[in-house]
């Protein structure tokens, strides 16, 4: 072998090494960094009690929010969630681990769907994007059920990808998508399998073609799916009788069709939602938005059912769209491969404009103070996105240096992973503004074993710090299902409420300032053991 050929393959395998050590710390980062904060409410807070009241119960079928009876979900992220507190601990990192894990499998996806569908290069900028892609991260970070949801749908939409590109092995492919749509259901409900469903219905009448859904192994792939979703459906529907009514009826129609939850939003609200969440790469949108081949229709049909079901939905939370980052991920990859350097620069120009408006707006962030958000909270948070904005732009300045040289690949290296540290260390910065929204240090002023009620105001993380359910008084909301068959189990009124304390030796209320003063004018009275702009804790003695 002639010595230039030995310097080329020494180069390579160089080179894999780096990559290989890179993937390494950056995921080791992603994991520790579950663990630095308190949960905070409310999703977090739900679904980590939610995760702890099945590891306590031994009741894997029956999910209780809070010792209550609660459908509005399927199992498959508590069934994680109390996995890992088993075998780790009841502790913030593995209440947060299968997000965390959802979000690490969902970037592998993409890399190797790209690599075995464009080749290494392509792999490898697949696997920066999905990896430094603000709302990818950001929701990997934060417990909600959406980042297991969106790792089940990137394993259907990858495996349909895959069956495209490799008809040879298209039977594994296709079974492999099914078995992912049982994952996605079982994860969130039948979105996990409208938005497969919709995405192959478009792209069929773009290209006007249904030769794909004949190729969708129905006898076998419909009994995988069925084995793996239906079991769960069955159990629970043969104790609970009435959460079939409550999980298709209302969880699903009634919550798209009606603002019963009361998460409305403009028709626009997701616009701003993708800008911010594609970042660093959000330059790059308009060229995303070209389907070159089928694959590529499917990723664009993928994506834009997303958006626009969700737009049109009566019920918007920021990360119903994270399903439609992973085909603009996939999208994207080989448009950064081969993209010249003054493509790149201009996309990196826009990231880093982003990125300088926070740091102009953070001197003036004393303004978003109040009551309930104290100066100094504010405060905290905004050092942590100047730093955070500081480390980008730093970031910034030496891939904007490497592409001068022409060294492409160098620039998106170093965009991804400054991208990826600014965002840990603005998640981080997060922790003190979200003690605000957490039961972490309230719970300590609690005695164990005491009773404790939540009156008219309750934290989603209270159970979960305190390692037990409390009881409800005077608090509907997402408890109705529970509470109505359930009665004995909460308090409806006030007034029952001040007769239950003033019967009990001892006992400890969390509520709010207004409703302390509504229980000292029915005699009921207590040492405040807790105190912070937002809520109370008393107790007797």
């Amino acid at each position: 072998m002639s010595e230039p050929i030995v310097e080329q393959v020494s180069a390579r395998q160089a080179r894999r090494r780096a990559r290989a050590a890179l993937l390494v710390l950056a995921a080791a980062l992603w994991l520790a960094m579950l663990g630095v904060r308190s949960l905070v409410s409310a999703d977090e807070g739900r679904y980590a009690s939610l995760s702890l009241g099945m590891l306590q119960s031994g009741d894997w079928i029956v999910p209780r929010l809070n010792g209550l009876l609660y459908f509005e979900k399927p199992p498959l992220q508590y069934w994680g969630g109390a996995v890992a507190m088993g075998l780790l601990g009841v502790n913030e990192f593995a209440a947060r681990l299968w997000p965390g894990l959802s979000g690490l499998v969902t970037v592998a996806l993409l890399g190797l769907t790209a690599r075995r569908i464009y080749g290494v290069p392509v792999g490898w900028c697949a696997v920066l994007a999905g990896g430094s892609t603000t709302w990818i991260v950001v929701n990997s970070q934060f417990l909600s059920l959406d980042a297991g949801l969106t790792a089940a749908l990137t394993l259907v939409l990858c495996a349909l990808l895959l069956a495209g590109h490799e008809p040879e092995r298209r039977r594994r492919w296709i079974l492999l998508a099914w078995f992912g749509m049982a994952l996605a259901v079982l994860g969130k409900g039948l979105i996990g399998i409208v938005i497969p469903a919709a995405a192959l219905l478009l792209r069929a009448a773009w290209e006007r073609d249904l030769w794909f859904w004949r190729a969708l192994e129905w006898r076998r792939g419909l009994p995988v799916f069925l084995l793996v979703a239906a079991p769960w459906f069955i159990a629970v529907s043969w104790q609970q009788p009435e959460f079939a009514r409550f999980f298709f009826v209302h969880e699903h129609f009634e919550r798209f069709l009606t603002p019963v939850h009361r998460r409305e939003g403009a028709w626009w609200t997701f616009v701003p939602l993708l800008a911010l969440g594609l970042l660093p790469w959000t330059a790059a949108l308009p060229a995303l938005l070209r389907g070159r081949d089928r694959g590529e229709r499917l990723m664009l049909a993928w994506a834009g059912f997303v958006f626009v079901f969700f737009s049109a939905s009566s019920s918007k939370l920021p990360s119903y769209i994270l399903p439609m980052f992973a085909p603009l991920v996939l999208l994207l990859a080989p448009r950064l491969a081969e993209a010249g350097v003054r493509r790149l620069a201009h996309w990196l120009a826009f990231a880093a404009l982003a990125w300088a408006l926070v740091l102009a707006a953070l001197p003036f962030a004393a303004r978003w103070s109040g009551p309930q958000t104290p100066p100094e909270v504010v405060t905290s948070l905004a050092r942590g996105l100047t730093l955070a904005a500081v480390l980008f732009l730093a970031a910034a300045a030496l891939a904007a240096y490497a592409l001068r040289r022409g060294a492409r690949g160098a620039a998106v290296t170093t965009i991804a992973v400054g991208h990826l540290l600014a965002l840990f260390v603005a998640i981080a910065a997060h922790d003190r503004f979200g003690q605000l929204k957490t039961s972490a240090v309230l719970a300590r002023a609690i005695a164990p074993d005491t009773p404790v009620f939540a009156v008219r105001a309750y934290d989603q993380t209270l159970p979960f710090y305190l390692r037990r359910p409390v009881t409800l008084v005077d608090i509907v909301d997402e408890f109705e299902f529970g509470e109505r068959l359930e009665p004995e189990r909460w308090i409806p009124t006030l007034d029952a409420f001040a007769r239950r304390w003033r019967d009990l030796p001892r006992a400890a209320a969390y509520l709010s300032r207004e409703t302390l003063a509504e229980l000292n004018a029915r005699g009921v009275e207590g040492r405040v053991a807790y105190e912070d702009p937002r809520r109370i804790v008393i107790v007797k003695p």
